[in-house]
């Protein structure tokens, strides 16, 4: 098994405009809004003490990308039709697909690294190979791994939706699902196709936000508890256990709504709300509807950080 590492610390002697950028999409919103002057001037400023990466060049993993397409021909599905772009990627994405599962365009950059538990299943199925199934932009790209997305990033292999996998049954030695299940249309049907794809035996590991606040790449449509996500998967796999690794523990919510609780408060609310102690709230809900910091939060951070929506709808005559 083989990867390669596609980014490195910033420094005045590498430092590239474009690689800075594609590193740091947080920086390219900033500039694309006006935000920023550029990503040197960030690099300057702010980059340069926060240790930022640069994105290193695709020709860093073309002979690899090209490699893996010949491995995975064979596991292509015969009945969707797909445009090849050689040593780059497949693409599964047509505008019907991309019409009913309702995918968009959109300037964020879904990237998360591989928690130990994965590098793992990795590392097991060396010889094998092993679908991410909703990748996102990944940082190491692996030879064993199908990087699965709806968006084209470098390290993407294959484009299309989780609702409708282009491969053959019984494909892959592993699945991973991390942090997918919530974005998709239909997340029962892409359980059913995790299952259809993964052979006899093989292993997967799916994680699913349950308080999170909404955050869409594009979109955000389910979070689940741990007996949800077993029931998705319920009679297609058996479960083995559920766990709760670091990055899933209660403090990560905690810490992520005050965050950006906070985020959303102006001025002299944002600062009382900041000097208010963990005993001033932790009475019922009700009894801070009076105050600023909860008045003032606007619609859009609202439905971000919601305890509960509702839907009110009509029948057409």
């Amino acid at each position: 098994m083989a990867n390669y590492t596609l980014i490195e610390k910033a420094t005045e002697e590498n430092f590239s405009e474009e690689a800075y950028l594609i590193a740091n999409f947080d920086v390219a919103i900033a500039v694309k809004k006006g935000v920023a002057a550029s990503g040197r001037q960030h690099f300057d400023l702010f980059g340069k003490d926060e240790g930022r990466n640069i994105r290193l060049p695709f020709s860093t993993i073309a002979a690899a990308k090209l490699e893996k397409q010949q491995k995975i021909k064979s596991l292509l599905r015969d009945d969707m039709p797909y445009n090849m772009e050689e040593g780059k990627l497949i693409d599964f994405l047509n505008n019907e697909l991309r019409s009913f599962y309702n995918i968009t365009d959109t300037d964020f950059v879904s990237s998360n690294y591989y928690e130990s538990f994965v590098l793992d299943m990795i590392n097991k199925y060396e010889k094998g190979l092993v679908l991410d199934c909703g990748a996102g932009q990944r940082d190491i790209y692996y030879d064993n791994v199908v990087n699965f997305e709806i968006v084209e990033y470098d390290t993407t292999d294959v484009l299309g939706v989780g609702e409708k996998l282009p491969f053959i049954d019984n494909a892959f030695d592993a699945v991973i699902s991390m942090s997918v299940m919530e974005h998709v249309k239909d997340p029962f049907l892409c359980a059913k196709e995790i299952a259809r794809v993964l052979k006899p035996g093989g292993e997967l590991v799916c994680g699913v936000p349950f308080l999170q606040p909404y955050h869409g790449y594009p979109h955000h449509y389910y979070n689940m508890t741990s007996q949800g996500l077993e029931n998705l998967f319920s009679g297609l796999l058996e479960t083995d256990k559920t766990e709760i690794t670091d990055s899933g523990l209660p403090v990560c919510s905690l810490t992520w709504i005050l965050r950006n609780w906070v985020n959303g408060l102006e001025r002299e609310t944002k600062e009382e709300f900041l000097e208010m102690k963990i005993s001033e709230l932790i009475e019922e809900g009700d009894k801070y509807f009076h105050k600023a910091f909860v008045r003032e939060l606007s619609r859009e951070k609202n439905f971000e950080l919601a305890n509960a929506t509702l839907l009110f709808a009509h029948k057409k005559l």
